[in-house]
């Protein structure tokens, strides 16, 4: 059996003490869905650029992982067969 394999490719964009991440997934058959992500550092704390990467990129996966979650129940209700009307009698 052939094991599938999927990309996600991370894009981070920083603007002072903004960060902005979109995370990009990329199937096989085509399928492309992307979700985006932002943080923004607070004046009174140290500047470590890395957080602010992870913390926007972290939610910029959680954001494609919603996306992809519904992309799953609709394709799941569009296969799904029609629903048995229940008589009452």
């Amino acid at each position: 059996m052939e094991a599938k394999q999927w990309s996600v490719k991370i894009y981070i964009n920083e603007s002072g003490d903004d960060t902005t991440a979109r995370a990009v997934l990329l199937t096989r058959d085509g399928t492309h869905l992307s979700g985006t992500g932002h943080a923004r550092r607070n004046p009174a704390d140290f500047p470590v650029p890395e957080i602010g990467d992870e913390l926007a990129a972290a939610r910029a996966l959680a954001d494609l992982a919603e996306k992809l979650r519904v992309v799953t129940s609709r394709d799941i209700a569009r296969f799904a067969e029609p629903p048995v009307p229940s008589w009452s009698w």
